[in-house]
């Protein structure tokens, strides 16, 4: 009895002196990289940090029809479907590498009916028995396994679990966020295609009617044969631009309709041409705040922390590992008996397992890793460094096409002048019908310039929102 005490008292004594070890982590905690960070923009001085931007960003630009296909997009695009089973399982395989610093208990029962040999040799004479035996053997056990995490192995690589599992929602939501900007950039070409349209279907009409009034001018014998060829032609090379317009449009909407996770042929954006541009005012705020405002570097930092863990999991490697085996539960000779309490039967056994020799197994891994843990940190500061000129140009692109636009409005005003000059004077003799020719090209050329720079302004508007973040904020790290 006192011996049996002595060896359980022996185990104990070891399980005791592992779990006091299990407060340490072999390798390093983590700590951000260092990135050089600019006191403000360049394009855009900012002196204090700016406010959030909302989240349902799309709002700003206070458009109805925009707000519904940025829903829809949100509720069925398939790629954002695709991130968000991505992050689904991440998590729970996070959760699984939780799991294995908890002890693994199941419960095996099992029956056995045995019948031995008569001629089966006697354990003590060597002789036949000779009597056959037959019995049951009922057993209920209940078995324990459980590693001890003495040098933080389990914990490390838990660690780095749950960072993949924050980096697949990081990437959720930068892919919502791409999606969203996306649909919000086609859906102001589309508009501004509209504003095309209307613009050469003006000119269409326009020019139908002066190959009319050129062709009885030509029958009355006021102008020649040229005339009217300029005419005809300027009308086929119009029509020509309206249908390729009209084109555009269709692919920009069936483009549209896939982000919104919907079939191309039931889709449809309603006509309405963007005539002016409205950027909204977006808070610029501070180069830092980049590292807590866009999902991408959060996303890559968190890949940072990922392999960060996996340098300590590969560290651990090195040292002994401390294993708990047990079992308990009843074993009987007949069913009825099995859960009696003289039917128990119990065993617990510690083990530990030292690494001796694995032919530079473990030293290479570890190289692997902190290789991987370099490469990463590489990528962050890249994409950080990304972050900086994303914000750049898009401040840059606003500022000029805002200025292109002021300047081309000026520009179609004076074609219009120039137009209606022409006409007067042509009608008057004072001028051969290449002016008027000239001065009805240039106008529409400067129109259509005008709606291609409203967009391009909006598209530039919502590259900024998206260089920012896009409302996405970082919580965890605020």
């Amino acid at each position: 009895m006192h011996r049996r005490a002595d060896i359980l008292a022996g185990m104990l004594a070891t399980v005791s002196c592992a779990l006091a070890l299990a407060g340490c982590e072999v390798g390093p905690n983590y700590v951000r990289p260092k990135v050089e960070q600019p006191a403000s923009f360049k394009s855009e001085p900012a002196t204090r940090p700016a406010q959030p931007i909302p989240a349902d960003w799309w709002r700003l630009y206070h458009d109805a029809e925009l707000d519904r296909v940025i829903a829809a997009a949100n509720e069925s695009n398939q790629n954002i479907r695709q991130s968000v089973a991505r992050v689904d399982q991440a998590r729970a395989l996070a959760r699984i590498a939780a799991s294995y610093l908890l002890p693994t208990i199941t419960a095996d029962p099992a029956y056995t009916r045995t019948h031995t040999s008569a001629n089966r040799p006697s354990v003590i004479t060597g002789q036949p028995i000779g009597k056959e035996t037959t019995f049951n053997d009922w057993k209920v056990p209940f078995d324990l396994n459980y590693e001890i995490d003495v040098w933080g192995r389990l914990r490390r690589s838990a660690e780095a679990s749950y960072a993949q599992a924050a980096l697949s929602a990081d990437d959720l939501a930068a892919v919502r966020l791409t999606i969203t900007t996306d649909v919000a950039i086609y859906y102001y070409a589309i508009r501004a295609l509209d504003f095309q349209e209307q613009i050469l279907q003006q000119s269409v009409a326009a020019f139908t009617e002066q190959v009319r009034v050129v062709s009885v001018q030509l029958k009355n014998g006021l102008v020649g044969p040229i005339d009217l060829y300029q005419a005809q032609a300027q009308l086929e090379a119009t029509r020509a631009q309206l249908r390729d317009v009209q084109r555009a449009r269709a692919d920009d909407e069936h483009a549209l309709a896939t982000l919104c996770g919907r079939p191309a042929p039931v889709f449809s954006v309603p006509a309405d041409p963007l005539t002016q541009g409205a950027p909204p005012a977006v808070p610029i705020g501070l180069p830092a705040q980049l590292l807590s405002r866009r999902p991408d570097v959060a996303e890559t930092e968190q890949n940072v922390v990922s392999f960060n863990a996996q340098v300590g999991v590969a560290s651990a490697e090195f040292y002994p590992t401390f294993n708990l085996t047990g079992s308990a539960g009843f074993e009987s000779v007949s069913f009825e008996h099995v859960l009696d309490w003289k039917s128990k039967l119990a065993s617990i056994g510690p083990s530990i397992s030292i690494p001796i020799f694995e032919a530079g197994r473990l030293e290479n891994n570890l190289v692997a890793v902190r290789a991987q843990y370099r490469q990463a940190v590489a990528a962050y500061v890249n994409q950080v460094l990304t972050a900086y000129s994303d914000v750049e140009d898009a401040l840059t692109d606003l500022h000029a096409l805002t200025d292109e636009v002021d300047r081309i409005r000026a520009a179609v005003a004076a074609s219009q002048d120039y137009v209606r000059t022409a006409r007067i004077q042509y009608k008057q003799g004072l001028v051969n019908y290449l002016i008027v020719i000239d001065a009805e090209r240039t106008l529409l050329s400067n129109q259509l310039t005008l709606s291609q720079d409203i967009n391009s302004q909006m598209a530039a508007s919502i590259r900024l929102i998206k260089a920012l973040g896009g409302g996405w904020v970082d919580n965890a790290r605020q």
